[in-house]
């Protein structure tokens, strides 16, 4: 196959430049910056026919967020980051056969992941043997005999780990748990394990389901809207539209961020003339800045303040008629909230007495609330516990299961939610197991798996010794950068399967393997005619899924033919699937689906709707609670102060406006104002000042966990910024080197990366300089 060679040069980080962040986002420039790499790397003709179907009722789904969509859709019903994402994954540049020969292990090793990226599409399974340095084009054929060998030789089942990423179809992801499944371990780690594990176990415990209690339509009707860790204007940008449109039916927002955010200040849409030649929207009508995992302080205080209200005017306030009827733990809360401290609060919160009144009032005059949150609630150590008081505070005045009011975690990967749905989870529900042992006659295993962590852990220990991805950048993605890398390099293989290069096809294992995929953008023919797939976006809602563009090689397969092909060389007739089945006709698999996974009876029709359809939610549609006593859970959470030691901070990692999770398209994020690089650490001037340490100084951060380990971000520029007093901030993956792999969210297993102690130390002349574009942190040797 003839390349289209890519030119791309590394990102010299002394070339970086700093200015004044924005106060607005989208308008002019948000079409100009979707639009121009699209033109420049597709053409304009495949721009057209990718771009004009994104999103639409008979295109294909976004795969960079999972953001809903509105019954009516616009011509351009995209974002600028939706754009980045179509050209990214839909470029006609591919990876020859000669690519493999002209780099090595050790030189993709030296190369970030802008520059892997970059490279194009990948168009042919390759193998790097054990001892070897390289990988080399092999057949369909013998890769997947290379993988089954491997697997089969295997001690048990468990020494095996299958990990997904949230861009896989519904379709796919249930052939894989199937195919894991059958031969024999729920070690089914995801990316949920990194991201909204904590909301999943917080709102199953308190209402039953950990999914948001809201549709689309729910924020229109809302009359206030509090955002909590969270920036849409740059990973959820087409909230804004929706929140935009609430405003104007007269809605309040308010803001909960350590940062101030470009897109919660005023919006500038550009389908709205307003937008392209007016001030735009204004978005937050208040904004608290609260200081990194002082949240769980912040709900507490104002569940606090509205118990203060119904008691000085009783039948006032609370809902009494839902308490009684739905909830559970309502005295126990009362008692447990009168002893909270106020100073305390304040401490936890760095907020003022007076901002913490204002939003109380805005909550209890306001009869329908949502309350929406991401990653920066999620990867607190008190992550589960802080999402419990969100259900506290929303069950008081009856703000679930009511239209414009309810509990929306936001999620970040467009299919993520549908491949837990689908039963990738290390820790299914016996019912679920139940139902795939009647469905295809075979008994699952029952003992819990293992998640993303442990899955490192044990990789690290040699407990695991095949570790196979369908989609994802796990060695990129999870914490403690430099363990996790040197985890996945003891293991025995590793095999990604994926669309283009990145850090997790350099740090590999013995023997590795790449096998290329189909994109969400391309054609998907099998035997019996076109096929689409289905997604689940945040609020419940699945659809299907329809490529518009050729594949970029003829040598591609898709997910479900890649998972099934490798079921049947696996697995032989050890079950009774009809894999080739499955492969063919992927309404097969949506058949099965509808026997296996509640709320999906009736599913090859039900997809079919225009639009597709919303599974059922208790909470939501009925107020009914899948609990063990049948009612809302008021949880009683004892708060936890995060320490500052004297001359640190607390960092909090966070994308830049030029990614998506690990995929880096490009060097700026320009509503926070940096261009032309990625090393920088943002903090407080006033911080900066008792430290001690200059605008625009090269530093050293070091982080603080004791546990023996070295771990640093080697020549770092200092932003001055005005995020909270205390706090910093510094962009993923490349702080991933600061989060300590055992620094975990309770109850969850998330990552804590919203809540790491460092301290800064100014660079000295004689400081290694050997750091490669890939990682500020350590390097990291290729497999021998």
């Amino acid at each position: 196959m003839t390349r289209n060679e890519p030119t791309v040069e590394e990102v010299d980080e002394n070339e970086l430049e700093v200015d004044k962040p924005k106060d607005w986002a989208a308008g002019i420039p948000g079409v100009y910056y979707s639009m121009q790499p699209a033109v420049k790397h597709m053409g304009a003709e495949r721009t057209a026919k990718t771009l004009l179907s994104l999103n639409q009722k008979d295109g294909f789904d976004c795969m960079s967020c999972a953001w809903p969509d509105p019954d009516h859709r616009k011509t351009f019903e995209f974002c600028e980051n939706g754009a980045k994402a179509v050209t990214w994954e839909a470029t006609p540049v591919v990876i020859s056969s000669d690519f493999w020969a002209e780099h090595s292990i050790t030189d993709l090793l030296k190369h970030s992941e802008y520059w892997m990226g970059m490279q194009g599409r990948l168009t042919e399974p390759v193998y790097k043997p054990a001892g070897e340095d390289r990988y080399k084009p092999v057949s369909w054929e013998d890769a997947f005999s290379i993988i089954t060998k491997k697997l089969n030789s295997l001690a048990s089942p468990d020494e095996a780990a299958f990990y997904t990423s949230g861009r896989t179809s519904n379709e796919a992801a249930f052939a894989y748990q199937l195919f894991v499944r059958a031969y024999g371990t729920n070690n089914l780690p995801d990316c949920s394990n990194m991201c909204h594990e904590s909301s999943g176990w917080a709102m199953g415990q308190t209402i039953g389901i950990g999914k948001a209690t809201v549709t689309y339509k729910d924020f229109e009707m809302a009359d206030l809207t509090i955002i909590m860790g969270q920036n849409p204007g740059t990973n959820h940008p087409r909230m804004l539209t929706a929140l935009e449109d609430a405003k104007h039916k007269g809605a309040q927002i308010v803001a909960v961020n350590p940062m101030p955010e470009a897109g919660l200040k005023r919006y500038k849409n550009p389908q709205r003339v307003s937008g392209v030649v007016g001030n735009g929207t204004e978005m937050a009508d208040q904004f608290l800045q609260i200081r990194l995992s002082g949240d769980m302080a912040l709900l507490q205080a104002l569940s606090k303040r509205v118990l203060d209200a119904e008691a000085k005017n009783p039948g006032s306030v609370l809902d009494h008629a839902f308490l009684e009827r739905h909830c559970q733990g309502l005295e126990e809360l009362r008692a447990h909230l009168a002893d909270l401290d106020e100073q305390a609060v304040l401490e936890a919160t760095g907020l003022r007495t007076e901002e913490i009144d204002e939003l109380a009032n805005r909550y209890m005059k306001a009869e329908k609330v949502i309350i929406c949150w991401a990653m920066g609630l999620t990867q607190q150590t008190k992550g589960v516990a802080t999402i419990k008081e969100i259900i506290n505070l929303l069950l008081l005045r009856g703000n679930i299961g009511k239209p414009g009011a309810g509990a929306s975690p936001i999620r970040g990967h467009s299919n993520v939610q549908g491949d837990r749905t689908m039963g990738i989870w290390e820790q299914m529900p016996p019912a679920f197991l139940d139902s795939i042992e009647k469905e295809f006659g075979f008994n699952p295993p029952r003992a819990h798996g293992t998640d993303a962590v442990q899955t490192i852990e044990k990789l690290r220990d040699g407990d695991i010794k095949f570790f196979m991805a369908v989609g994802g950048n796990l060695v990129a993605a999870v914490s403690d950068t430099n363990a996790t890398e040197i985890a996945m390099q003891s293991a025995d293989m590793t095999v990604q399967v994926s669309t283009k290069l990145n850090r997790s096809h350099a740090v590999i294992g013995k023997e590795a393997l790449i096998l290329p995929t189909m994109g969400r953008t391309e054609i998907d023919i099998q035997a019996t005619g076109e096929q689409f797939v289905s997604v689940e976006d945040t609020v419940c809602a699945v659809h299907p899924s329809w490529g518009k563009v050729e594949p970029v090689a003829p040598n591609l397969l898709s997910e479900v033919s890649i998972v099934t092909r490798l079921a049947r060389a696996v697995l032989g007739d050890k079950v009774n699937v009809d894999w080739t089945g499955f492969e063919r006709n992927y309404d097969v698999i949506r058949e099965h689906i509808s026997h296996v996974v509640g709320g999906c009876e009736s599913y090859n029709e039900k997809i079919r709707q225009e639009g597709g359809f919303v599974l059922p939610n208790g909470p939501r549609d009925s107020r009914t609670f899948n609990t063990p006593t049948g009612r809302a859970m008021l949880t009683v959470n004892e708060l936890q102060h995060v320490e500052r030691p004297s001359g640190t901070l607390i960092l909090q990692t966070l994308r830049s406006h030029d990614q998506f999770n690990t995929t880096i398209y490009g060097h700026n994020d320009r509503y926070r104002g940096i261009r032309n690089g990625r090393h920088v650490v943002f903090v407080n001037p006033e911080d900066l000042a008792e430290l001690g340490i200059e605008d625009g100084q090269l530093v050293n951060v070091h982080g603080e966990y004791n546990d023996g380990a070295e771990r640093i971000l080697r020549k770092f520029r200092i932003v001055s910024y005005p995020t909270a007093r205390g706090c910093a901030a510094a962009y993923y993956p490349e702080a991933n080197v600061l989060v300590p792999l055992g620094h975990l969210a309770e109850g969850s297993n998330t990552p804590v990366s919203k809540a790491v102690i460092v301290r800064l130390e100014p660079t000295q002349p004689d400081d290694d300089d050997s750091m490669t574009p890939q990682d500020a942190g350590a390097d990291v040797p290729a497999p021998a």
